[in-house]
C-alpha cells in the first residue's frame, strides 16, 4: 500500500487565492491589518508573561500609498519575525503563526489574537503583483527581507534592520491602481480596521491622520458609557442624523462570548425597510455587512453591531442560517431586548414614554411572533390614551383585573364619540397604528377576562322604551330592514341617533374585506352589522314620535345620515342624499 502526503504547486494555487478565496477585494486590508494587530497583541502578551523585554513601545501601525512607486505599505512594531518564523509561516501557506501561539501562550483563550498569518496573508496578492517583507524579531540578531511574485517565487536574505516589527510594502497590479487612491484606501480602512485594538495612522500628503477607535463602544463597560456616546456612536456607525429610540448593550459570558449594541432608529417615512441591519465583528475587526441571521426575526428595524470571537472570520450566510451557536445568540439578544424594555419601564418610564409612540409596533409584532417574548414583555406593553398619556392594561383597569377595554382607530372622526366617553370619565385607548387591532385580539388570546371593545361598538343599556313606530320609520330611512333599531338615554344636548358596530361582528367584517382584497375579490361583500341607536330623550326624537309630520320619513333619513356621519365619511350617494334633505327640511 502506498503512502504520502498530498501537494499543491503555487503555480495553481496562487489563481485561486486571487479570483476565488474572497468575494470582496476589498478584504485585504482588513488581512494584512489585522495580522498587525496580532503582532502587537503578541508582543503584548509576552510581556506580560515575562518572555519579552518591556521597552516601553509606543504600539501603532501605519499605512502608507505611494503613487509614484505603485506601492501601498503596512507597517507595525509588534512581534516581528527571524528567519526560521518566515520560512515557517510565509513559505508555508498551511500553517497559521497565529494557532501556533495561541496553542503555546493562551490555552483556548486567544486573548485578542485576531487571524491567521497564512492565507490571510497571501490574500494581498488580490491587487498585488509582487510583495515585499522586511522583519526582525523582539528576540533581536538579524532582520530577514522575503519578496515574493504573483506566481509563487520567493526570495529571502538576512538584513540589518532597527527595532522589532513588520513592514509589508505591496506593489500594486496594473488593473488595481485605484488603490492607491487615498480617498478610496481611507473609506476601506474605515469599513474594515474603524474598531482595531491598536491606533492606526493613515499618511496623508505630509501629514497623518488616526482612522480608528481603538476603544469601541461595546467592548465597554455599559455603565461607563453615555447616552451621548452611544447616540453618536449609532450616528456614526449607520450614517443616520437623529438619535435612535431604544438601545441595548449587551455582554454575555461563557459559554456565548459575544459583546454588542443594539439599535432601534427612528422611521423617516413609512416607506422604509424593516429588516434588521447587523454588522458582525470578530474581536473589533469587521467581518460583514447586514448578517440579519445574528438577529431574532421577530425583532424587525433593528441596528447594531455584534462582536463574536467565536465565529470564523470567513463565515458564510448559509453557515450563519444553519449554525446552532448563532441561533443562541439570536436567542440571548431576545432576551437581553425583553430585559431592557422591562428595566425601562420600571424604573425609567417617562424616557420610555418618550419614544414609545414609535417604538411600540415592533414590540407589538415581536410579542405576537414570539410567544417568550410575549410572555416577558406583555405587562411593560403601553397604549396611548386619547388625552396623550400612557397606560397598560392593567392600569387602565385600576384594581380589577377582567372587563371592557376601550379604543378608538380615528380620534378625529370618531370625536363625538369621545366625548361621550370623556363626559362619563372613562379612558379610551388610540389604535392609529395597522397592528394595534391585531394586537389587541392577541392580547386578549392570553387573558380571556379582557375584552377590548371600539368605543362604537354599543351603548349601555338603560331602560329606553321601545317604540314600534320608531322602529318601522327608521328601518325604512335606513333602507335596511334587517338592520336592529335600539333605543337608549343620551341626553337631551345628545345625537338624536348614533350608528354602533358589534366588536365581534366588526373584526368579521374587517377579516373577510382584507381576505377579499388579498384575493382580488373587491366584489366580495359583507354586512357590517352596524345597529342605529335612536336617543328618546333628544327633543327632534320626542316630536318626531308624537306627532304625524308629513315629513317624518325625511326627518328620520336626515337623522340617520347625520348619525353615520358622526361614524364615517359619507358615500357619494349618501352625501348627496344629506344635501338634498337640508335643502329641503331647512
Amino acid at each position: 500500500m502506498a503512502k504520502g502526503a498530498l501537494s499543491v504547486d503555487t503555480e495553481h494555487l496562487f489563481p485561486i487565492i486571487k479570483k476565488w478565496l474572497y468575494s470582496e477585494k476589498d478584504i485585504f486590508i482588513r488581512e494584512v491589518v489585522s495580522n498587525a494587530c496580532d503582532a502587537i497583541t503578541k508582543h503584548k502578551r509576552l510581556i506580560s508573561l515575562g518572555e519579552a523585554e518591556d521597552d516601553s513601545t509606543d504600539y501603532r501601525i501605519t499605512i502608507t500609498a505611494n503613487k509614484d512607486e505603485r506601492t501601498i505599505t503596512v507597517k507595525d512594531n509588534g512581534i516581528g519575525m527571524n528567519a526560521e518564523e518566515v520560512e515557517r509561516y510565509i513559505n508555508n501557506i498551511a500553517l497559521s503563526g497565529a494557532v501556533d501561539f495561541i496553542s503555546k501562550y493562551e490555552g483556548e483563550s486567544s486573548s485578542g489574537i485576531i487571524g491567521h498569518f497564512g492565507l490571510g496573508f497571501y490574500s494581498m496578492f488580490i491587487i498585488a503583483e509582487k510583495v515585499e517583507i522586511f522583519t526582525r524579531s523582539y528576540k533581536g540578531g538579524e532582520g530577514v527581507y522575503w519578496i515574493c511574485d504573483g506566481e509563487g517565487s520567493f526570495e529571502s536574505e538576512s538584513v540589518e534592520r532597527e527595532g522589532h516589527g513588520t513592514e509589508i510594502i505591496m506593489h500594486v497590479a496594473d488593473d488595481e491602481l485605484s488603490y492607491l487612491d487615498n480617498e478610496k484606501l481611507k473609506s476601506i480602512l474605515g469599513r474594515y480596521c474603524a474598531f482595531m485594538p491598536y491606533e492606526i495612522y493613515l499618511s496623508e500628503g505630509d501629514g497623518e491622520s488616526v482612522i480608528n477607535d481603538t476603544d469601541p463602544l461595546w467592548q465597554r463597560n455599559p455603565q461607563d458609557v453615555s447616552d451621548e456616546e452611544y447616540n453618536e456612536f449609532y450616528k456614526k456607525v449607520f450614517n443616520d442624523y437623529e438619535d435612535p429610540l431604544f438601545r441595548v448593550h449587551i455582554v454575555a459570558d461563557y459559554p456565548l462570548n459575544f459583546k454588542g449594541v443594539l439599535f432601534i432608529p427612528r422611521r423617516k417615512s413609512g416607506y422604509e425597510s424593516t429588516e434588521s441591519e447587523i454588522k458582525l465583528f470578530y474581536n473589533s475587526v469587521f467581518v460583514a455587512d447586514n448578517i440579519k441571521e445574528a438577529c431574532p426575526e421577530h425583532l424587525v428595524n433593528f441596528r447594531g453591531v455584534l462582536d463574536c470571537p467565536e465565529l470564523p472570520l470567513n463565515v458564510s450566510r448559509s453557515y450563519l442560517q444553519n449554525d446552532a451557536y448563532v441561533r443562541k445568540i439570536a436567542a440571548h439578544i431576545s432576551k437581553k431586548v425583553a430585559d431592557r424594555l422591562n428595566a425601562l419601564f420600571n424604573t425609567e418610564r417617562e424616557t420610555l414614554e418618550k419614544s414609545w409612540r414609535d417604538m411600540k409596533p415592533y414590540f407589538e409584532y415581536a410579542c405576537m411572533r414570539d410567544e417568550k417574548f410575549g410572555d416577558r414583555v406583555r405587562s411593560s406593553i403601553l397604549f396611548e390614551k386619547a388625552d396623550g398619556s400612557f397606560a397598560t392594561v392593567s392600569e387602565y383597569l385600576g384594581d380589577i383585573d377582567e372587563g371592557d377595554v376601550f379604543y378608538t382607530t380615528d380620534k378625529e372622526g370618531q370625536s363625538y364619540y369621545l366625548g361621550l366617553f370623556a363626559e362619563k370619565g372613562k379612558d379610551v385607548f388610540v389604535f392609529d397604528n395597522v397592528i394595534d387591532s391585531s394586537f389587541a385580539q392577541y392580547f386578549e388570546s392570553k387573558n380571556d377576562k379582557i375584552k377590548f371593545r371600539r368605543i362604537d361598538s354599543g351603548f349601555e343599556e338603560n331602560g329606553a322604551a321601545e317604540s314600534e313606530a320608531l322602529t318601522s320609520l327608521f328601518k325604512a330611512a335606513c333602507g335596511n330592514e334587517s338592520m336592529k333599531i335600539s333605543f337608549a338615554s343620551l341626553g337631551e344636548e345628545g345625537a338624536a341617533a348614533l350608528i354602533s358596530l358589534p366588536e365581534d361582528s366588526r373584526r368579521i367584517a374587517d377579516m373577510m374585506r382584507m381576505y377579499s382584497v388579498s384575493s382580488g375579490n373587491d366584489s366580495f361583500k359583507m354586512p357590517n352589522g352596524e345597529e342605529l341607536t335612536v336617543n328618546t330623550d333628544n327633543p327632534v326624537i320626542k316630536k318626531l314620535e308624537s306627532s304625524d309630520n308629513e315629513n317624518a320619513a325625511d326627518i328620520a333619513k336626515h337623522v340617520y345620515l347625520s348619525a353615520v356621519l358622526l361614524s364615517r365619511t359619507l358615500t357619494a350617494e349618501e352625501a348627496k342624499e344629506f344635501v338634498r334633505l337640508n335643502n329641503k327640511l331647512l
